[in-house]
């Protein structure tokens, strides 16, 4: 009764969506409806009569209930009750399984042969240059093209699409192009770069003598090139006294310590040459590099100038840093004269909008959660923060790093002025548009303002749950996309596992798989799976239960690295397993391959 007039209440919203998902919305509400109150006890007592305890009946909420009910008033000798989902328009387990298939289909293309799980792969810059890359992950089962629009530009995106074009014509295969929007993601400003010097060190053995020397490529500073290998460091020098140099010559310096050093000249080229030593130094630009020679002059020379350090500010739990509107380059802080307060570190948001927002004893966190902290004080234009979480002996923090804000109910432009100037080339070009950072009903409604300003009804609308009020909003920005002919949910679980907390993570993203299965909204499993395969060759143990783990979305989503064909290959292997032992929540008995206990021999003694 309360999930009938839940819906009835909610009427005038579920008019508003396409009827495609008319009968998906109500259902959505039915489930809320369920979900707010606790029935684990209820639970227990169906499975005690061995009848479905409701656990798997999120794509057919109101004939689950009705099933049981009825089941019951059999067992009881009572009249069967009214009938609410039973034979109406409303999902049955047969339909609502197969309206999920369909909008999935709508959105993702079509299911390949081995397996109902998509694959989507997010392009490195080589796929606009490389059309053998793209063909060998769409041979490898790549089912959707992610292009992220915080990278590249539009000449290398659409090379990426035509590539993939290219790709499909040649294997006779299909795949959606999504394109992400950048969003209001918040990031640390620049921070004030370091000094320039290169510390060149020799290669030594555990009780530091010394094995191999370090090689310096020198360049000619105005026409530099690079070193023939990646070993050793690179230092400009005039072309002309480069010119001079010769193998077995001796170069000595005063390095910027003050130390007496000597480099040996080993090989030569058009390009430079190579020189070695077998003691540590630190040159500068302007640091003087001198030739000598038993036979012949005597030549001296600059070394010329070169990139500094990227700047970094070293925090430690304790210290504090002010975040400020003033984009100024980021500082270290800063030791007064005796006596005076040690001024504290400063760094700029790039959303200045935010300092005006934030409250003292709120909770921040930069760089993918790896600093945190408290704020003390808001002032004009800028924000005290106390650091409470950073790893032993300090972190450091850079420059165009994440800002997270999980406790501020931020106000921020959702799309952005860069992601509307982006959305034309998506409304042409794309199957889906990824709205990052999306957190309200509000910003769904402006992306389809803007859609239909292009008088489009492609590309797709996929919501990127990354924030804790995205995830609070939810269901509200579900129906709201649901108004559009086709929509689908991302977990994008790196930024979400800051918002929440990493140890709720876990809960979190498999709540955002219920309410969607609810809505028969396809879900793309995103962020960090099989990431140390893609990037490094080799998974971790965790990663690969993980990634199986995602077979329970429509969808999972592998980032770029340079082994990132090896981790589609892996994953296609890993979906098409698990789909013969889990669908959603419901666990799959195909026959287990073990040894019979018939087979057991006897004990015998």
């Amino acid at each position: 009764a309360r999930m009938v007039a839940a819906a009835d209440q909610a009427g005038g919203c579920l008019d508003q969506v396409s009827p495609a998902y008319r009968a998906s919305a109500e259902n959505l509400v039915h489930y809320l409806s369920l979900r707010r109150q606790d029935i684990r006890p209820l639970q227990r007592r169906l499975a005690e009569l061995g009848l479905s305890s409701l656990g798997r009946a999120e794509s057919c909420v109101l004939a689950s209930v009705d099933a049981v009910g009825h089941a019951l008033a059999r067992l009881l000798g009572e009249p069967i009750p009214e009938s609410h989902g039973i034979g109406t328009a409303l999902p049955d387990v047969q339909s609502g399984q197969r309206w999920l298939a369909e909008h999935t289909e709508a959105l993702l293309g079509a299911a390949p042969e081995e397996r109902s799980v998509r694959i989507m792969v997010t392009m490195p810059s080589e796929a606009a240059t490389d059309p053998s890359l793209v063909r060998a992950l769409l041979a490898a089962g790549m089912n959707v093209m992610r292009i992220n629009c915080a990278h590249d530009d539009p000449g290398a995106w659409l090379a990426m699409i035509r590539n993939l074009r290219t790709a499909e014509a040649e294997l006779k295969q299909s795949c959606r192009v999504f394109m992400d929007l950048g969003g209001p993601k918040l990031r640390t400003g620049p921070v004030a770069a370091g000094p320039a010097v290169i510390h060149i060190r020799p290669e030594r053995d555990p009780y530091g003598r010394p094995v191999a020397p370090a090689r310096i490529w020198l360049t000619a500073q105005d026409n530099p090139r690079p070193a023939p290998s990646p070993e050793g460091v690179t230092l400009p020098v005039p072309g002309d006294w480069l010119e001079s140099l010769a193998p077995r010559d001796v170069i000595t310096m005063l390095d910027a310590r003050g130390a007496n050093r000597k480099w040996s000249v080993v090989a030569k080229n058009t390009e430079g040459c190579w020189a070695e030593t077998f003691k540590a130094c630190y040159v500068v630009p302007g640091t003087p590099l001198r030739l000598s020679r038993k036979k012949g002059r005597r030549s001296q020379c600059t070394v010329g100038a070169f990139a500094p350090h990227p700047g970094v500010i070293l925090l430690r739990q304790g210290d504090c840093i002010r975040v400020t509107a003033d984009p100024k380059p980021g500082q270290p802080a800063k030791t007064p004269p005796q006596g005076r307060r040690r001024e504290p570190a400063t760094i700029a948001c790039t959303e200045p909008k935010v300092v005006g927002q934030v409250r003292a004893g709120e909770t921040i966190w930069f760089d993918d959660g790896k600093i945190g902290g408290t704020i003390e004080a808001v002032e004009p234009g800028a924000f005290l923060v106390r650091i409470t979480h950073a790893r032993p002996g300090g972190a450091k923090l850079r420059g165009g790093k994440g800002i997270n804000l999980p406790d501020t109910d931020l106000v921020l432009p959702s799309p952005t002025p860069e992601d509307l100037a982006q959305l034309p080339f998506i409304a042409e070009h794309a199957d889906a548009v990824e709205m990052s950072f999306v957190n309200s009903v509000a910003d769904v409604r402006r992306m389809e303002a803007h859609l239909r300003a292009l008088s489009v009804e492609k590309p797709a609308i996929v919501l990127k749950i990354e924030t804790r009020r995205g995830f609070e909003n939810l269901p509200a920005m579900l129906l709201e996309a649901m108004c559009w002919p086709c929509c689908g949910v991302m977990i994008a679980r790196g930024d979400l596992a800051v918002e929440c907390g990493f140890e709720r993570l876990a809960e979190v993203q498999e709540e955002i798989l219920w309410i969607c299965e609810a809505a028969h909204v396809p879900v793309i499993w995103a962020t960090q799976v099989l990431e140390n395969l893609a990037q490094k060759g080799l998974p971790s143990r965790a990663e690969i239960t993980d990634a199986a783990m995602g077979h329970r979305a429509e969808c999972v989503m592998l980032n770029k690295g340079p082994h990132v064909l090896e981790a589609v290959s892996t994953l296609d292997n890993i979906l098409t397993r698990m789909q013969s032992h889990q669908t959603k929540k419901r666990a799959m008995l195909r026959e287990l391959r073990l040894a019979h206990v018939g087979a057991v021999p006897e004990r015998t003694g």
